[in-house]
């Protein structure tokens, strides 16, 4: 016998997986866990038996259920199941399944539609942080048809915007944990920084790499992997993190100077895989990090005038916009708002099975 959980496929601006309500799935969170592994089919590299696409990006699970802050219309759980190992990590948050959550938690009742457009504030319960997403609903219907287009994804579909608020120091306790702009980590200098997640920015050059090799390039250099491995562990300490071992954060960039017209140029691993494309809260702190002084990116920055600026990250498959609101001060830039563009689209809706001996269901 196999138990039937209610669940939705949809595509978060580049990842995508099952959405799920809270309410269907097991409230012990170990349960939950071997529950969310056995739905994707880890750990296995190719993830044959579940619904996993063998690569971090497609092995990704958002959890949703009603608000449990009066300033939120709905929260947001966000889980990584790893590909090729049994653990299941909801240390950080997902910007990109973020896309989704609005149209979802419309869909699924927890709120109403309004008629053109509905502002959806979701609690992303991972980090305790707030987002405001921006869902076209023409007639009181997620719309997903549009002209919008991000790097990573072909076609285009309905825009959502979306404003994430107070992200500084959300996993780590401040902006810098380490109160430096730069710290030494086996003789490699490193911006240690959180702006809504935890991440490790490294020049390139540092490590005798470009900065701009392929995906393929980068995960088929063994000696690059491992030794950014041994930075991230000791940068966990160093971070607030404790060992991070098993945990997906922090995230590893390598940057550059941007080769296409953008403001920086970004390799990225989650957390040692290269990403096709660049994570959406990891591109918030890699902007963040580009536009203050004394970091690892400021130098190679290309920045737009004023206080509000566009930088466009460079990334393997294309570009990825953050828009900054940034207020100078005497103790340097400040960051008072992150804007970001994404797209979601609901692929299918229905149940997926497991086996009975793992969860008998509710």
């Amino acid at each position: 016998m196999q138990t039937s959980i209610p669940c939705v496929f949809m595509r978060g601006g580049t990842s995508r997986g099952p959405f799920f309500l809270a309410s269907d799935l097991p409230e012990d969170k170990n349960l939950r866990d071997q529950v969310l592994l056995s739905v994707m089919g880890s750990p296995d590299n190719r993830q044959i038996d579940g619904l996993g696409g063998a690569d971090p990006l497609t092995s990704k699970v958002a959890i949703v259920s009603p608000p449990s802050r009066d300033d939120c219309d709905v929260d947001y759980l966000f889980a990584q199941v790893v590909v090729d190992e049994a653990v299941v990590d909801i240390s950080p948050n997902c910007g990109n399944m973020l896309a989704g959550i609005g149209p979802f938690a419309i869909e699924q009742g927890i709120l109403p539609a309004i008629d053109g457009e509905t502002e959806v504030r979701i609690h992303m319960v991972n980090s305790g942080d707030r987002a405001i997403a921006r869902v076209k609903t023409p007639n009181k219907m997620v719309d997903y048809q549009g002209d919008a287009r991000i790097d990573g994804v072909p076609g285009t579909s309905a825009p959502i915007m979306i404003d994430v608020e107070d992200t500084a120091g959300s996993f780590c306790g401040a902006l810098f944990p380490t109160g430096n702009y730069i710290d030494v980590i086996d003789g490699i200098e490193c911006s240690l920084m959180d702006n809504g997640m935890p991440v490790v920015a490294i020049r390139a050059t540092d490590l005798n790499r470009t900065g701009y090799e392929t995906r393929d390039e980068l995960n088929n250099d063994s000696e690059l992997k491992q030794q950014l491995e041994k930075i991230r562990i000791q940068a966990g300490y160093l971070m607030n993190l404790g060992d991070v071992t098993d945990n997906v954060v922090p995230k590893m960039f390598l940057v550059a100077p941007p080769v296409s017209g953008g403001a920086i140029c970004t390799r990225s691993f989650i957390p040692k895989v290269a990403h096709a494309s660049i994570g959406v809260l990891a591109a918030v702190t890699v902007a963040t990090a580009t536009v203050i002084p004394g970091t690892t990116a400021y130098d190679y920055g290309v920045l737009p005038e004023g206080e509000r600026k566009m930088l466009e990250l460079e990334h393997p498959t294309g570009y990825f916009s953050v828009e900054l609101q940034i207020e100078n001060t005497n103790d340097g830039p400040q960051i008072k708002r992150a804007a970001l563009l994404r797209t979601a689209r609901k692929i299918m809706e229905g149940n997926v099975y497991i086996s009975s001996d793992i969860w008998k269901g509710k």
